[in-house]
């Protein structure tokens, strides 16, 4: 035995020596020095390591001690000086960042490297002698190197593959993602003109004239216009959006003709005539990757797009990567706009035809209601409300027999509404925008976005004939009339966005990574012309990626479960989609009677704005089933009954905004009766009639203290009605005397004890 244990450890002694002589030839001599320069050059390189975190290695219990046998057992703490002196040297560093490694992955590797080797009791023998040699004296520290990398590249795996990750991130070609469409000959029309010129009116003309079409808009009620329309001309026009279907033929068969949001854009669908609208999104940090995947990938044998002048440049050189021409048609606006001299100042100085434009729901409260307080009746428009309510509100305004003559509205007019207005105000000139970190931002309103709003007014065809804009506050009258003096700066890039065979690819080669993960290391990795493109915002994506990280989901749903529109500010909406992910996972169909438990239908009549609010979310909710359905159909199967009780719902929310005074006289003297926290909807349908009954009981009302800790959402809706039943209940003890039953406990009155315990609560 004692013979062939040393035949072994010269085997080993071999294939060691082996190891190092191939070390050494790659890398040369195990003595290097290092220059500070050599050093530095590669500090100065882009740090996309902090994005990689490592794998844990778990040593099998049921390995067997070779290295033990052979050399015997090693002393941990002399090993510990070993590797500590390694992992001090600056040849190693060195050495590292040859191989990719650097400071960030050095770190995490020489600790990860530590651990493994004391806390493994069956080291692979190769390392087991060779660590063994140099406690012995008869071998170099610097020796470890080829056994430190090969563990690095087990826990770093992304080291093995960085070229091919950076080929698949490679997005520097787009066209190129498109080759039906590069085996076309098309002929590209871009329609240039500002709003209220004709240009959508010239390119929709074309597109019913043709044998086929497909027309592509930013908005679903911009779609449901043009399908109205086409089929209404006689040309059989079917609708595609992400939460709705509908065909002209009523047996189901596709017609010729789709109107479809831009998302839902086919590329693999032949036309005789493309319609993009709103063509300047591609420069939106959101959805701009949407219409540069149209206008690269449509298979039309006319492209026509229509939006603002500046967007013809970039245009131009998208179209020279597809190697195809670009024709121009100018159009003026067909109406005269006005600039008044007079800020309006003073809501009394409204006057029929006016749309007061706020960028804030808080805003458009204060202004509606100060305007009906003056006996002015006022439509509401912004970009929570369903569309249904949106045009139901527009026709409103719209109607000259209708005593509403005021529309107070957020930017959602600038597309997708007829409106017909007189005079545009600006209540204020500061507009919060995201950035292309995804970061909130207040600033002053861009040319682009003030002249699309300023431009509703006076609209063609219309009442009126000419359009007047102007600003409440008198000090922001000069800023309007430098903005409108501008031109909207030329857009210098498209969009661009990951695709789900991308994902797929970096997962196959990434596979411990999560998805938000396998995100963030691709946007850091890709490669974009940032002469014409950009990487669009993504943390909606991932953000939503790590709300289901924990739900076991297969990755192209997960994928698609992330691609849901949906506003990540809304907890109901979050909530429900996180509901949504684990029942998929599990394989239960989202039925029609879960969801109404979950959402507590039959719906109530608003009576306040925060029982408005919570509506609205509901409703996106129900929206985000839809889009799920056409996604999965077999685990969302109740598609029509859903749409049923969202136009049910839509009704509902119509009726509130109508009386939205009343609901915000209400917000201020009534606790809500139609919110409970976002977690108990099932016990919504038990308690609803009793809240509504008791309501203005004792304690109903509230002060502004309240208010703001709703508004925070330090409070909810439930936490009051518990609170205030914990106050009746020691009121019935005699606890306190009958007079005391008018005081507010959330105003620091009597019931002090009841809420500070309610504090505690909250916090």
């Amino acid at each position: 035995m004692l013979v062939n244990g040393h035949r072994w450890t010269r085997c080993c002694r071999t294939v060691i020596n082996s190891v190092h002589n191939a070390f050494r030839g790659t890398f040369g001599t195990r003595r290097i020095l290092v220059s500070s320069t050599t050093v530095s050059s590669w500090r100065g390189k882009k740090d996309d390591s902090r994005l990689f975190t490592p794998i844990p290695i778990r040593p099998s219990p049921d390995d067997i001690n070779v290295g033990a046998e052979l050399t015997g057992v090693l002393d941990k703490a002399e090993m510990l000086k070993v590797i500590l002196k390694f992992s001090n040297r600056k040849e190693i560093k060195f050495l590292c960042l040859e191989n990719g490694i650097d400071s960030n992955l050095q770190q995490q590797a020489f600790v990860s490297f530590r651990k493994y080797c004391l806390e493994t009791d069956a080291l692979p023998a190769d390392l087991h002698v060779v660590l063994s040699d140099i406690l012995q004296g008869a071998g170099h520290v610097d020796d470890i190197f080829p056994y430190f990398l090969r563990h690095v590249k087990q826990i770093f795996p992304h080291l093995e593959c960085m070229d091919d990750l950076k080929k698949i991130s490679d997005l520097r070609q787009p066209a190129n993602w498109y080759p039906n469409a590069r085996g076309m000959n098309r002929k590209v029309i871009f329609h240039s003109g500002p709003t209220n010129s004709g240009k959508t009116y010239h390119a929709m003309e074309r597109f019913l004239t043709a044998k086929s079409g497909v027309y592509c808009g930013p908005l679903k009620l911009l779609a449901s216009e043009v399908y109205n329309k086409s089929n209404q001309r006689g040309t059989p026009c079917d609708l595609v959006t992400g939460e709705e279907r509908k065909f002209a033929n009523p047996e189901g068969k596709p017609s010729a003709h789709v109107a479809c949001t831009v998302e839902m854009t086919s590329i693999n669908t032949p036309y005789e005539v493309a319609v993009i609208d709103e063509i300047q999104l591609l420069k939106d940090v959101g959805r701009g990757w949407a219409w540069t995947r149209a206008f690269l990938g449509l298979m039309a044998e006319e492209i026509h797009v229509c939006g603002e002048p500046g967007t013809a440049d970039l245009l131009q050189k998208l179209c020279e990567t597809t190697h195809e021409s670009l024709e121009v048609r100018n159009y003026k606006r067909l109406t005269a706009l006005h600039i008044e001299d007079q800020a309006l100042q003073t809501l009394d100085n409204v006057l029929p035809g006016d749309c007061i434009v706020c960028f804030s729901k808080n805003d458009i409260y204060a202004v509606s209601r100060e305007i009906e307080a003056r006996g002015r009746e006022v439509a509401v428009i912004y970009g929570g409300l369903p569309p249904g309510t949106k045009l139901a509100q527009a026709a409103k305004f719209n109607d000259p027999n209708n005593s509403c003559k005021v529309l107070v509205a957020t930017d959602a007019i600038g597309m997708g509404l007829n409106l017909s207005i007189r005079r545009v105000i600006f209540y204020s000139m500061i507009k919060p925008t995201m950035n292309q970190k995804g970061e909130k931002e207040m600033d002053t309103i861009s040319v682009s976005a003030a002249l699309q709003i300023a431009g509703r007014a006076g609209r063609y065809g219309m009442k009126w004939e000419e359009g007047f804009v102007t600003t409440f506050k008198a000090e922001d009258l000069p800023t309007l009339k430098g903005i409108l003096a501008q031109t909207p700066e030329p857009l210098s890039q498209a969009g661009l966005h990951p695709t789900a065979d991308m994902i797929e690819l970096y997962a196959y080669h990434l596979p411990n990574a999560t998805l938000s993960n396998l995100m963030e290391i691709f946007v850091s990795l890709s490669t974009v012309d940032d002469s014409l493109y950009f990487m669009c915002n993504t943390e909606d994506f991932k953000f939503l990626a790590e709300t289901i990280q924990h739900v076991p989901l297969p990755l192209r749903a997960r994928y698609i479960f992330c691609c849901a529109p949906i506003n990540r500010n809304m907890p109901f909406v979050c909530s429900m989609f996180l509901k949504y992910a684990r029942r998929y996972s599990r394989n239960e169909p989202v039925t029609f009677d879960w969801l109404c438990n979950q959402c507590g239908w039959p719906f109530q009549l608003p009576r306040t704005i925060i029982d408005l609010v919570h509506l609205e979310a509901v409703f996106d909710v129900l929206d985000l089933y839809l889009w799920l359905s056409y996604r999965f159909p077999d685990l969302f199967p109740d598609e029509k009954l859903v749409r049923d009780i969202q136009r049910e719902l839509d009704d509902i929310i119509q009726q509130g905004v109508f009386q939205i005074t009343k609901l915000l006289k209400n917000s201020e003297t009534a606790v809500s009766t139609n919110t409970p926290d976002e977690d108990s909807f099932v016990m919504r349908q038990k308690k609803s009639k009793y809240y509504r009954e008791a309501g203005a009981g004792a304690g109903g009302t509230r002060g502004r203290l309240t208010e703001r800790l709703l508004a925070q959402g330090l409070l909810t809706p439930a936490m009051l009605q518990e609170l205030k039943q914990e106050w009746d209940q020691q009121a019935k003890r005699g606890s306190k005397s009958a007079e005391d039953d008018d005081d507010d406990p959330f105003e620091g009155g009597k019931k002090g004890a009841s809420r500070r315990k309610g504090y505690r609560k909250v916090k």
